[in-house]
């Protein structure tokens, strides 16, 4: 248990912020879930729809460094590859 006042509000300031990031998280991984569902439909053009605004998602998450930068770079360049050998 924290023991002075600023430790006790670290601790309060934590929990708000672990349930905001978990949020922003949560968000990431259901934006790159929309664009799989979108790849296994088979329709290339919803896919790229869908691909357009989870990129948004992913780069804002990437710049509240949520994530690493490197990671919303591998996770967008392995869902374009994705949309690009749908024939």
């Amino acid at each position: 248990m924290a023991n002075t006042a600023q430790a006790r509000k670290r601790a309060r300031q934590a929990v708000k912020q672990n349930a905001h990031n978990s949020s922003l998280r949560s968000e990431l991984r259901t934006a790159i879930k929309k664009v799989i569902k979108a790849v296994e439909a088979g329709d290339k053009a919803a896919a790229q729809v869908v691909f357009q605004s989870s990129v948004s998602t992913v780069d804002s998450i990437a710049d509240k460094k949520i994530i690493h930068k490197n990671k919303a770079a591998r996770h967008k360049s392995r869902l374009s590859a994705a949309i690009k050998a749908m024939a």
